[in-house]
């Protein structure tokens, strides 16, 4: 695939400009009797207040903080390929807001939205993970609900290759409105919107907001195999890869150890998994495939390639706690012919 020049003739600066939820996430192993003893549902993501996130975080044990957020890990991920990118997200002037800025102009992101005024707090997940590298994670807001339009640099969109948006933010109100905005100039502009569905309980809430604006503004559509099956509302998994080739340019649908689907048109490409010798944490698995897909897509690899980009920065994130990678994914990638000549 190749990039043109976009509507005004200019080429697009930035491989791909996130737009999500800014959270730092506190990370703990526990076993499947501290679930139910707090009475969470194991593997979900669920929303909690000021005070529930207070209550789980004295109920973990010894914690390792890292800046997390859907669409900001993804960022990380093409960054840390070599790959040019972007993040809109508000954060608090606090410890964790200052955290999570450090973390991502770190790892080679731009990352310039002012520090909101206001006396919310940086948003925060705590995220408990079990021997078998399940994850079950506790959301609090916090900042997040306050994107709204003014946060959406029209200027930035334009110059993005794909704009990517994470389906958490159809959570707040206005941040949904700041989604119809990016997108809306993503489109004039000519150049591509992506949509992470980021969660199976997050397409039930929001299945029927979802559709009309997959079907309008959306070209490509990262889904694990719970998430597609939610959207179309179907138990089998061929059914609805079959049933998004209709609605999108693109789909690339996630099954964990037995790889990804890529769907493109009438074609249908298979892309396995990558070997992990230890599964530590699935935290972040789609957001980093999203990343190697992406990073690959806007340097205008193969669908094929893209796959396999994918399944490597999504191996080298499970294989340790956290949700960005430790590894250089440019120096994996080079050690594994996928780019560099490939």
């Amino acid at each position: 695939m190749s990039f043109r020049l976009n509507k005004w003739g200019v080429m697009a600066e930035i491989d791909v400009l996130g737009i999500g939820n800014a959270i730092v996430d506190i990370i703990a192993t526990c076993d499947d009797a501290l679930l139910n003893e707090l009475n969470l549902r194991k593997g979900n993501m669920q929303l909690v207040s000021s005070e529930d996130a207070d209550r789980l975080y004295e109920s973990m044990g010894p914690a390792v903080e890292s800046s997390g957020g859907s669409a900001a890990n993804t960022c990380a991920g093409i960054g840390a390929f070599g790959g040019k990118t972007s993040f809109i997200g508000v954060l608090n002037d606090d410890q964790f807001g200052r955290i999570f800025a450090h973390d991502l102009k770190a790892i080679g992101v731009d990352f310039n939205t002012p520090f909101n005024a206001g006396t919310t707090p940086t948003a925060r997940c705590l995220v408990f993970v079990t021997p078998d590298g399940e994850r079950t994670m506790n959301t609090y807001l916090g900042a997040c609900v306050e994107l709204g339009i003014e946060d959406i640099s029209e200027d930035q969109v334009k110059s993005a290759k794909v704009t990517y948006l994470e389906g958490y933010l159809f959570d707040p109100p206005r941040a949904k409105e700041a989604f119809y905005k990016a997108a809306e100039i993503a489109n004039a502009a000519g150049n591509k919107v992506a949509l992470s569905l980021s969660d199976a309980f997050c397409v039930e809430r929001h299945r029927d907001d979802f559709f009309p604006f997959i079907k309008q503004h959306v070209d490509i559509l990262f889904a694990n195999e719970e998430e597609i099956k939610a959207l179309y509302q179907t138990e089998d998994f061929a059914t609805a890869a079959d049933r998004v080739r209709r609605d999108v340019e693109l789909a690339a649908l996630t099954q964990g150890p037995k790889g990804s689907m890529v769907v493109e048109g009438a074609v249908t490409m298979a892309a396995p998994s990558m070997p992990v010798e230890k599964l530590v944490d699935t935290t972040g698995a789609g957001d980093l495939y999203a990343a190697g897909f992406l990073y690959g897509y806007t340097q205008g690899k193969s669908m094929e390639i893209c796959g396999s980009l994918g399944a490597l920065a999504a191996s080298e994130v499970i294989s340790h706690i956290g949700a960005r990678p430790k590894e250089n994914l440019a120096d994996l990638a080079k050690k594994s012919g996928l780019i560099g000549g490939a």
